[in-house]
């Protein structure tokens, strides 16, 4: 009894020092956006003060010198990340679907040539990516910001793996019943796959709203910035004032976090459902 609870101590010490690792720095950022810029000239506090209603309040109508509003920017993530996420569910459901469902001469060639894509550095596509954007006259648009990255290798195999479950007895008595292959998708491998949708949807929005360098590259406005680009902006901007902005850098770091936060919290439940149907 001794060991065992000496192992369970040990645990949960690991978990509150990894839980801590977390949190601090995002305490931090909370406390900083609290006060007044004058108080972070030493350093941030250990507690919060009363300023941030104030900060909040100014970051979202004024913003910072040199940048768009914030609002323009977190809705241009918003955008970005819905366009990234729903784009890959419409394309990865077929491409997983066909792999898995129908028998045609090179479907694990197909599968095997989409996985690969997962080992390459993102790096790798980002000039050819760019060149074909440029070309097609997608740059600094919505277009630019999405149709590229919505090709999704990780998507397709979750859903190819989740696939794989169904029992061939289904696909077969949906075939006795007259059923085609997209009515067979839409009324039954769809609605069953409500979980795995959820979960891979959350990760994909999380994807989209984080993505810096490629928006970084393919807008020359900053009305078409995202918002984790105007937070590097805003930093810039923030050390050219006699008295360094950061809390009002911090406040726009808080709003960057509400809606991947949102989302994860929302759909938590059909989140980890889903992974796990996806893996089992």
């Amino acid at each position: 009894m001794r060991d065992r609870g000496l192992s369970q101590a040990l645990r949960h010490g690991i978990l509150i020092f990894a839980a801590a690792i977390f949190v601090v720095p995002l305490y931090l950022a909370f406390v900083a956006a609290t006060h007044p810029a004058r108080d972070l000239l030493t350093g941030v506090p250990l507690l919060p003060s009363g300023q941030l209603g104030p900060n909040l309040w100014r970051v979202l109508t004024r913003g910072l010198p040199n940048s768009a509003p914030v609002t323009t920017l977190m809705a241009n993530s918003a955008v970005m990340a819905l366009g990234i996420s729903i784009g890959k569910l419409v394309l990865s459901i077929p491409a997983a679907y066909a792999i898995a469902f129908f028998r045609f001469r090179g479907r694990m060639v197909a599968f095997w040539l989409i996985f690969i894509t997962l080992m390459l550095p993102i790096e790798v596509i980002f000039f050819p990516t760019y060149e074909v954007t440029a070309q097609f006259g997608l740059l600094d648009s919505y277009g630019g910001l999405i149709l590229p990255l919505v090709a999704s290798a990780t998507a397709t195999f979750l859903f190819r793996q989740f696939f794989m479950t169904f029992p061939v007895e289904l696909a077969d008595a949906a075939r006795i019943d007259g059923s085609s292959p997209l009515r067979f998708l839409w009324s039954i491998v769809l609605p069953l796959s409500r979980t795995n949708l959820a979960a891979i949807f959350v990760l994909e929005f999380v994807y989209g709203w984080n993505q810096y360098l490629w928006p970084l590259i393919v807008t020359t406005s900053p009305h078409s910035a995202t918002v984790v680009m105007g937070i590097q902006e805003m930093i810039s901007s923030a050390q050219s004032f006699a008295v360094p902005q950061w809390n009002l850098v911090m406040a726009v770091a808080l709003l960057a976090m509400v809606p991947p936060v949102l989302v994860v919290v929302v759909m938590q439940r059909w989140f980890v459902k889903g992974l796990m149907a996806g893996t089992s």
